[in-house]
Parts: structure tokens; C-alpha cells; sequence
């Protein structure tokens, strides 16, 4: 799916199911959260802390909200997320073209 469908797909369901976006601000606090869930699964699963009783290992799920979320953001604020992303890509490769490369904590194994 390309990321202009999934824009598309999140803006008809918010107005056909979801009935209307929540405010800006209150998808900033949802994005926050879905955040913290998915660091919540990466800590139990990569990190030191165990699944507590009950817990499930939902790491594509938990990754999908924070993108459902934000993807709403985008659509609320306007933002064209494949020019956003290629304009990252644009930055990111003239910024970072040597420094990776040059980096003995990267290279050195």
C-alpha cells in the first residue's frame, strides 16, 4: 500500500465509521500513548523487563496504532506524507552520506 492509499483509506474510515477526527491535540496525547505501548512490548521483548500475566507480544499492532495515529495527524494538518518522507530521504542522504560510513562505532566488527 502505497502511502498516499493509506492517507486516503484513514480519511474515508474516519468519516464513514469514525464519525470525525479528534482534535490535533488530542491525537498528539493518543499518538503519545500508542507510543508508550509499543515501548512497553519492546522493553519486555528486547529489553530487560518479562511479560507480566496476561500481556500478549503485540508488536505489529502495537506498530500500526502509532502509524493509524499518525497518519490522522498528517491528514488533519495537511501534510503529504510521501513528499514528506522523499524530502527526508533528500536530507537524510546529503547530511549522512560519509557520516555512517565513517563511524568506527558502526564499522568497527
Amino acid at each position: 500500500m502505497e502511502l498516499k492509499e493509506l492517507q486516503q483509506r484513514v480519511d474515508t474510515w474516519i468519516k464513514t465509521i469514525g464519525v470525525r477526527y479528534f482534535s490535533e491535540l488530542t491525537n498528539m496525547a493518543v499518538l503519545t500513548e500508542e507510543v508508550g505501548e509499543l515501548a512497553r512490548v519492546m522493553a519486555r521483548k528486547y529489553g530487560d523487563q518479562s511479560f507480566k500475566a496476561g500481556e500478549k507480544e503485540n508488536l505489529a499492532e502495537e506498530m500500526a496504532d502509532v502509524l493509524w495515529v499518525l497518519v490522522c495527524l498528517a491528514n488533519q494538518t495537511g501534510v503529504d506524507l510521501e513528499e514528506a518522507m522523499e524530502a527526508t530521504f533528500r536530507k537524510k542522504t546529503e547530511r549522512d552520506r560519509l557520516r555512517h560510513l565513517q563511524n568506527e562505532k558502526l564499522t568497527a566488527k
